[in-house]
C-alpha cells in the first residue's frame, strides 16, 4: 500500500468517527458509511475522460474532489483504508451477471471486490457494485440468506466459483460470479481500461449513479431517478427535466461535485 494514503482524510470524507480495531463491527460500519457518503458514479467514462486508478489519483478525485467513482476506484480506496487499519485484505475480481440471462456465457473480469479475513471467517467487502450497492460485508458462507438493512443476499458455490445474488421484487437476481484468485494492480489496470472505454460497457453511453443510506437506495440512470426501499421495492420514481435539475440532483442527493457543467452531461445522455 502507498505510504501516501491519508486515512484521516478518508475517514472525514465518509464521516466515520468510530473504533478502528480490525473487527467485523468496524468493517461493517466503514462499509455502511462509505456507500452513504461516496456515491457510485461513472461520469468520466461517459464523457470520454480517462479513469486513473492509481491510489494517489483516486484519493485526489474521491476524497479531495468530492467525487465518486466506480468499482476500481471505490474498492481501491476501501482497500487502502482497511490495510491502514490492519485488516487482512485480498483483492479479487468478478464477472458481472446483473443484466444477463441465466444461461449467458461468462463475461470478462470487470468488477473489483475484496475478501477480508476476520476471526469470524472470510467476508466479502464491496463498495463498488453500482447496480446493487452492498451496505454490509457478507459472510463467505454458501447457500444461506444474508439479510441486511437494505437487502437480502445469497452466495452459492459451484465448480469453485462463488455466485452472488440479490433478492429483488421479481425474485433472486444474480449480481456477479468470482473465484478466490488474488489480483494485482496490473489486472485492474487492464479491466479498468476496457470498462472505461469499450462501447460494450454501460459506462461509456449511460449516466449511472447510486447512493445507499440506512433506509433508501437512490439510483439515477440518465434522467430516470428512482428511490428504493429494502430489496429493490420502488418507493418513488421521476424524470429529471432539465440540466439545472440534473445539477441539483447530483449535488444535493448524491453529494457530488461535477467535473464539467451539467449541460455537457445532459447533452451526452440526450444524444
Amino acid at each position: 500500500m502507498s505510504s501516501d494514503f491519508n486515512l484521516d482524510k478518508y475517514l472525514a470524507r465518509i464521516g466515520y468517527r468510530g473504533p478502528l480495531a480490525p473487527t467485523f463491527e468496524t468493517l461493517a460500519a466503514l462499509q455502511a458509511a462509505h456507500v452513504d457518503a461516496i456515491a457510485f458514479e461513472g461520469i468520466d467514462p461517459l464523457l470520454g475522460r480517462p479513469v486513473n486508478i492509481d491510489l494517489a489519483a483516486v484519493q485526489a478525485k474521491i476524497v479531495d474532489g468530492r467525487r465518486g467513482g466506480y468499482c476500481f476506484e471505490q474498492n481501491a480506496l476501501l482497500k487502502a483504508a482497511l490495510e491502514a487499519i490492519g485488516f487482512a485484505v485480498t483483492p479479487l475480481s468478478a464477472r458481472v451477471r446483473w443484466r444477463l440471462d441465466a444461461d449467458a456465457p461468462l463475461t470478462p473480469r470487470t468488477h473489483m471486490m475484496l475478501k477480508v479475513d476476520l476471526p469470524e471467517g472470510p467476508h466479502i467487502a464491496d463498495v463498488g457494485f453500482g447496480s446493487c450497492l452492498l451496505d454490509t460485508p457478507l459472510r463467505m458462507a454458501p447457500d444461506i440468506e444474508q439479510p441486511t438493512l437494505m437487502g437480502t443476499f445469497r452466495l452459492t458455490l459451484k465448480d469453485d466459483l462463488y455466485w452472488l445474488a440479490a433478492r429483488q421484487p421479481a425474485g433472486w437476481r444474480m449480481m456477479y460470479v468470482f473465484d478466490l484468485a488474488p489480483q494485482v494492480h496490473a489486472d485492474y489496470v487492464l479491466s479498468n481500461w476496457y470498462t472505461s472505454t469499450s462501447p460494450f460497457t454501460p459506462f461509456t453511453s449511460m449516466l449511472v449513479l447510486e447512493r445507499l443510506t440506512r433506509d433508501a437506495r437512490y439510483r439515477l440512470v440518465n434522467r430516470r431517478l428512482v428511490i428504493e426501499s429494502r430489496d429493490g421495492e420502488v418507493r418513488s420514481e421521476r424524470i429529471v427535466e432539465s440540466p439545472e435539475a440534473l445539477h441539483r440532483v447530483i449535488d444535493e442527493l448524491f453529494g457530488l461535485t461535477l467535473p464539467v457543467p451539467a449541460d455537457m452531461i445532459w447533452a451526452r445522455i440526450e444524444s
